[in-house]
């Protein structure tokens, strides 16, 4: 009798392909899109292939920028087209902006010329203005269209409406009149007109503004959707909340790696598949510059060596000085750009800020000078010192330095921005990688001479 020896497929009832096409059919679209990102660009896009095209658009949204453009240029013209289609205005034009242009050349002859025509708008707007992240994908009703009549026509544009929760109201010529949510026309008279109702003032961005600055705005009102007009005031796209987050999530992305003084912008790549190569161009120019600054400090400690070797305990301190002020100063350079970015200070409020610094300065400089006293009159008590010179005395030179380092870090770290900002420069990239190296230059002076002036070497 022969036993028949089970097929592991169906003995394991799973089979991967299928498997992964269940989870993009039943789950999120973005916990799909991370369970394909692990697969090469041919094997997921024969899993996205055949999948609902619903469906397809929102994963495929919500890959990497740089995954999408490696899949999209692996496809036949038709399926690319038909995958563009199907994408929301805005991300169907930022992915257009990402293309190769030999890609963008074969792919706009098979698009509708209404999907043409607004891919030519939305990527005629610069790169970085609220313009560039718009969506054309919204509401609008005219004023005197009746409560009634105006639920019944969002009931039919509804599907194609990347949120109807707001509707716009606009005249004949587009100009923004005002607006109304799904909340007011439910609420309202049957028989009401949308222009009884609606809100006439309106929060809006020009298509030229600033896309953080117009981010800001839904984050500041709580909105769900930010009009966008252009120069006449016509109502030219939204942007939604979710983009808000995207941009705002960007743009402290750039400042973080600004202010750690790595070159170039964040990519779409991703850490992992950034080319280790990409990340050293990105950092080894701030970091070469600044060490031939640091050549000053160098120089310093070369004119002061005498000093040092009279008074050998000084150099144990050294670290611990220069550590203090790079660690106020960073704090203070911190707070400033980020009170900067969110608008709640401005250049011309120099005085106050550099008041207030000082003011925390001098505190946490008592509170660290006391420390360091203590410290070195604990830990040196058996250090050889010259005749002359008592452990007191030295502790007293330590501590008086630590505390001027602190208060002059402090004031240089909330300065700098503040001046790269009156230069519209960009302050964290003025602030963080000067910042340091003004410290250690200023540290060395203050704890030398203050040696010198204090034990009278």
């Amino acid at each position: 009798m022969t036993t028949k020896q089970p097929n592991p497929q169906t003995a394991n009832n799973v089979n991967p392909a299928e498997a992964l096409r269940t989870l993009c059919e039943k789950s999120h679209p973005a916990v799909a899109a991370e369970a394909l990102s692990a697969l090469d660009v041919a094997a997921a896009w024969d899993i996205l292939r055949d999948v609902t095209p619903s469906i397809r658009t929102e994963i495929f949204s919500h890959l990497t920028p740089s995954l999408q453009v490696e899949m999209v240029g692996t496809l036949p013209r038709a399926d690319m087209a038909r995958l563009l289609s199907d994408m929301p205005p805005d991300d169907r034009a930022d992915l257009f902006r990402r293309l190769p242009e030999e890609s963008r050349d074969a792919v706009l002859p098979a698009l509708a010329e209404a999907e043409r025509e607004d891919i030519r708008r939305l990527t005629d707007y610069e790169d970085g203005t609220s313009g560039a992240v718009m969506t054309s994908e919204y509401a609008t009703l005219p004023p005197d269209l009746t409560v009634t009549d105006a639920i019944e026509r969002l009931r039919e544009i509804a599907p194609d409406k990347e949120t109807i929760y707001y509707s716009y109201v606009v005249d004949d010529e587009r100009k923004l009149l005002g607006f109304v949510s799904l909340k007011d026309l439910i609420l309202a008279r049957r028989d009401a007109t949308i222009r009884d109702i609606m809100h006439e003032d309106v929060i809006f961005a020009r298509a030229s503004d600033d896309q953080e600055d117009a981010a800001r705005l839904i984050q500041k009102y709580d909105l769900i959707a930010l009009p966008i007009v252009n120069e006449d005031g016509a109502l030219v796209g939204i942007i939604t909340h979710d983009d808000a987050i995207d941009i705002i999530t960007q743009e402290h992305t750039e400042d973080m790696r600004r202010f750690m003084a790595i070159a170039g912008s964040a990519g779409t790549e991703g850490y992992l598949r950034t080319p280790f190569w990409k990340h050293v161009q990105q950092r080894v120019g701030w970091l070469v510059g600044l060490a031939a600054l640091g050549l000053v400090s160098g120089l310093i400690i070369h004119e002061f060596e005498a000093t040092l070797t009279q008074v050998i305990i000084l150099a144990l301190y050294m670290p611990m000085v220069a550590d203090t002020g790079g660690n106020t100063g960073s704090q203070s350079a911190t707070v400033v750009v980020r009170a900067l970015a969110l608008r709640e200070i401005a250049p011309r409020d120099a005085w106050r800020v550099l008041l207030k610094e000082f003011q925390v300065s001098v505190f946490l400089a008592a509170v660290l000078g006391c420390l360091a006293w203590a410290k070195v009159v604990w830990l040196s008590q058996d250090t050889a010192l010259p005749p002359g010179i008592t452990l007191s005395n030295v502790a007293l030179v330590i501590a008086a330095a630590l505390t001027g380092q602190v208060v002059t870090a402090t004031l240089i770290g909330a300065l700098l921005p503040l001046a790269a900002a009156r230069l519209k420069l960009d302050p964290a990239v003025v602030a963080s990688p000067a910042l340091t190296t003004i410290v250690d230059i200023t540290g060395l002076l203050i704890y030398f001479f203050t040696a010198r002036w204090l034990l009278g070497l």
